[in-house]
């Protein structure tokens, strides 16, 4: 039986297909990209970017889009297959990667899970494993994740700032003496001239970043791009509106953490907590 043809010319593959569909609906609506941006709020060169498929952009624009031209969750939805594409992950992750080499700050939230730059091999070994990784995978994740800390460890690091949410560290390892030893690495770590370590206690309630973590990084240039991620995709973020819209979020967030200081006192209190090795 002869294979059946694809009727439509359009792109099969997501992150292609949301770019084709971005330019024909901008050629129908007969406006430029510059008057594109003027009309919806943002700079026009994102979405020349989107049209390229060199980015995606947020859910923010997205909605814009299709508010604008008239196709209600349409651009939405192809959106989201997009972003859903691990392909893509991948290759957004390691372009975040080659960026966090070469920043000179860092400044990061964790919802529910300790950043890898601070991460040990017993919690790196059990978040990755939580995430279906095992065998020589697991190992050689594990490895890479521990080679990344040599970033905060050389003669000059970037100066790195996390805020961390109380679900973090009220989220144990299963093992309470790998759990005792991450908790002790994070306070060894906060001493650091050059490591700031906050928390952000329940009782400051919801605020803008509830739902994701975000990892913002200056570059030598001055530029900052931010990194936005939950439990099924990231995303690179590199135009200058979304950005600072999340660094709003975040000097707000940064606002209702605890002190250094205290946020150290307050680790140290979860530290009491964790049972004792009955071996020692």
């Amino acid at each position: 039986m002869p294979q059946r043809r694809l009727v439509t010319s359009r792109s099969q593959e997501p992150r292609q297909r949301f770019a084709e569909e971005l330019r024909k609906l901008r050629a129908l609506r007969g406006v430029s990209l510059r008057q594109l941006g003027d009309r919806l709020g943002w700079d026009y060169s994102l979405f020349g970017k989107m049209e390229k498929g060199e980015t995606l952009g947020g859910p923010e624009v997205v909605q814009a889009l299709d508010q604008y031209f008239g196709t209600p969750g349409m651009l939405l939805a192809l959106w989201e297959l997009a972003m859903g594409d691990r392909t893509q992950f991948r290759e957004r992750y390691r372009q975040y990667m080659a960026l966090e080499s070469d920043a000179t700050s860092l400044w990061h939230f964790a919802v529910s899970v300790l950043p890898g730059l601070l991460q040990t091999p017993g919690y790196a070994r059990e978040v990755l494993a939580a995430g279906g990784l095992k065998g020589d995978e697991l190992e050689q994740q594990v490895e890479a994740r521990m080679g990344r800390r040599e970033l905060l460890a050389g003669e000059d690091p970037p100066h790195f700032r996390t805020i961390l949410s109380e679900a973090v560290l009220r989220t144990p390892l299963r093992d309470p003496t790998q759990w005792r030893q991450q908790l002790e690495y994070l306070l060894e770590v906060g001493e650091r001239d050059d490591v700031t370590v906050q928390v952000v206690p329940f009782g400051a309630g919801l605020h803008g970043l509830t739902n994701a973590d975000v990892m913002f990084l200056r570059l030598p240039e001055g530029r900052t791009v931010a990194y936005a991620e939950n439990g099924y995709r990231g995303e690179l973020i590199e135009e200058i509106a979304p950005v600072e819209r999340l660094q709003r979020a975040y000097d707000s967030v940064r606002d209702l953490a605890l002190s250094p200081a205290e946020s150290r006192k307050f680790i140290l209190r979860i530290l009491e907590e964790v049972p004792c090795d009955p071996s020692t």
